[in-house]
C-alpha cells in the first residue's frame, strides 16, 4: 500500500463532484481548454469547439452553501472578433488579469485586453494552431511558444509583435508546448513525430535534447524508434511544479515521466493510459501537496495517478462524454474539468471515511486500484 507522505495530500483522496456548486452553462458545444489565473485564483477562462470563450468568477459572492459560478462575459458567436473555428488553448497573462490569450483552428493566436474584450494583437499562422504557452516565470522575455500544423515551433514576441523566431527540429505537427517553471528560457515541445524536444531559446541551434524512451539503449529500439519519447503522437506535456520532471502523454496509450535536467526516462509505469485524441490533451498536476498527483482525461472520466509511483488512485466520474481538459486550482486544492458534453464540473475535497468496494470494475484501466482509495471520490452527478 502506498504510504502517504503528508497530511496535505489527504484532500486528493476525498475529491468529489461538488453538489453545492454549478458552473454556469454557456457553451453550446464541447469545451476544449480551461485556465485559472495565477494571481488570485479567482477567474477562469474556457474555450469551446465553436470558437466561444467564456470568463467565470469562481468566488462564492452569495456566501450561500449552494451557488453557481457565474459567467462575467463571453466572446460569443456574435462578437466581431470571435474565433472562426475551435479554440484549442486559452491562457491568462501570468502576471495580471488585464490580458489573456487564445489560439484556434482558425490559424490565429489572439492577445485580448480583458477590460474592453478586444484583441490588442493577432498573430496569423499558415496552419492550424494546436497549442500555445506563456512562461509562468519569465522576467527577461515575453515570448509565447506556439505549436501548429507546421513542424516548426513558432515564438511570438509580445513586446515587438514579431513571430519570426522559429525552432526547427520536429518532422511533423507540434501538438503540445510548455515552458519550464524553473528555467525561463527552457521550452518543451511534443509532436506527432513521437518526439519530445527540450530547447534553450537563446541558443542558435535551439535544441538541448531529444528525449529517448530507451535512455540510449539502442539495441532495444529500431532505427525508427530511436530518440522517440512515444510510439505514437505526443499530444500532452506538463511539468511538475518544481520543474524537475516532465510528464508526457502519447497516442501509444502511455504516460512517461522524465528527469528534465538529464532527459532520462524515469521508467515509472502508469499502465495503459488510453489516449485517442488527435489534438492536444490538457492534463494537470496537483500543486501544494506531497506526493503530487496527475489528473488525466480518460474517456468520459478523469484518471488520478500518483506522479512518482505510477499508482492509479481513482477515476472521477460525472461527465457524460469525452473529457478534453482539466485545470488545478492550488489556492483551494480544487479541480475543474471540461468536456465534450458542454459542462464544466468542479471537484472539491470532501473528507469522509473510505468505503471498501469491489475493485474489479471492467471500465477501469487494466491496473489495480488501491482499495483503500477506490471509493473516496464520488461518482455522483449534479449537472443537468
Amino acid at each position: 500500500m502506498m504510504k502517504l507522505q503528508s497530511s496535505q495530500c489527504l484532500w486528493v483522496l476525498s475529491l468529489e463532484l461538488n453538489k453545492d456548486r454549478d458552473v454556469e452553462r454557456i457553451h453550446g458545444s464541447g469545451i476544449n481548454t480551461l485556465d485559472i489565473e495565477p494571481v488570485e485564483g479567482r477567474y477562469m477562462l474556457s474555450g469551446g469547439s465553436d470558437g466561444v470563450i467564456v470568463l467565470y468568477d469562481l468566488e462564492n459572492l452569495s456566501r450561500k452553501p449552494s451557488y453557481t459560478c457565474k459567467a462575467l462575459f463571453s466572446v460569443g458567436r456574435s462578437h466581431p472578433d470571435v474565433h472562426k473555428f475551435s479554440v484549442e488553448t486559452v491562457q491568462w497573462y501570468p502576471h495580471d488579469t488585464g490580458m489573456f490569450t487564445s489560439s484556434s483552428f482558425d490559424k490565429t493566436l489572439k492577445i485580448w485586453d480583458t477590460n474592453v474584450l478586444q484583441p490588442a494583437d493577432i498573430f496569423h499562422f499558415e496552419g492550424t494552431v494546436y497549442s500555445h504557452h506563456m512562461s509562468p516565470i519569465a522576467t527577461k522575455h515575453c515570448l509565447i511558444a506556439v505549436g501548429t500544423k507546421s513542424p516548426k515551433v513558432q515564438l511570438c514576441d509580445l513586446k515587438s509583435g514579431s513571430s519570426s523566431h522559429i525552432l526547427q527540429g520536429h518532422r511533423q505537427e507540434v501538438l503540445a508546448v510548455s515552458w519550464s517553471p524553473r528555467h525561463e528560457y527552457v521550452l518543451a515541445t511534443g509532436s506527432a513525430d513521437g518526439k519530445v524536444k527540450l530547447w534553450d531559446v537563446r541558443r542558435a541551434s535551439g535544441c538541448l535534447s531529444t528525449l529517448d524512451q530507451y535512455n540510449g539503449e539502442k539495441s532495444k529500439a529500431s532505427s525508427e524508434a530511436a530518440n522517440t519519447a512515444h510510439n505514437g503522437r505526443v499530444n500532452g506535456l506538463c511539468y511538475t511544479n518544481d520543474g524537475l520532471h516532465l510528464l508526457t502523454v502519447g497516442t501509444d496509450d502511455r504516460m512517461r515521466l522524465w528527469n528534465s535536467s538529464t532527459g532520462e526516462n524515469t521508467l515509472v509505469n502508469y499502465g495503459k493510459v488510453c489516449n485517442e485524441s488527435r489534438k492536444g490533451l490538457k492534463f494537470a498536476i496537483s500543486c501544494g501537496c506531497n506526493p503530487e498527483f496527475a489528473f488525466v482525461p480518460y474517456g468520459s472520466t478523469i484518471a488520478v495517478y500518483t506522479v512518482f509511483t505510477g499508482e492509479l488512485i481513482t477515476m472521477l466520474r460525472g461527465h457524460y462524454s469525452t473529457v478534453n481538459c482539466c485545470v488545478f486550482q492550488p489556492h483551494f486544492q480544487e479541480l475543474y474539468s471540461g468536456s465534450k458534453d458542454c459542462n464544466i464540473l468542479a471537484w472539491i475535497p470532501a473528507p469522509r471515511d473510505p468505503i471498501p468496494d469491489d475493485t474489479s470494475e471492467k471500465s477501469l484501466p487494466q491496473q489495480h486500484v488501491n482499495p483503500a482509495y477506490e471509493d473516496t471520490w464520488s461518482s455522483s452527478d449534479d449537472e443537468g
